[in-house]
């Protein structure tokens, strides 16, 4: 296998991790919710579990950012 496949590996394995960590944090809410609904204004602080999904939302979107990046240099070289 060469570096590229390797790559291209860890970015389908970001991916499936991302796409779960969403699915996750949009269970506790409705379905209107998730599709861009919802109720006005409802700001509140994110504590426990939520807090720790949206954090992992951050670092895998960056994660997975870095990754592709690094894949398109690698496909160019």
């Amino acid at each position: 296998m060469e570096f590229r496949d390797y790559i291209n590996i860890a970015q389908i394995l970001v991916s499936v991790l991302l796409t779960v960590v969403l699915l996750l944090q949009a269970k506790g809410s409705g379905i209107g919710t998730a599709l861009g609904g919802g109720s006005g204004s409802s700001f509140r602080t994110r504590r426990g579990v939520e807090k720790t999904l949206f954090q992992m939302t951050i670092v895998l979107a960056v994660v997975f950012l870095i990754v592709s990046v690094w894949g398109v240099r690698a496909s160019i070289s």
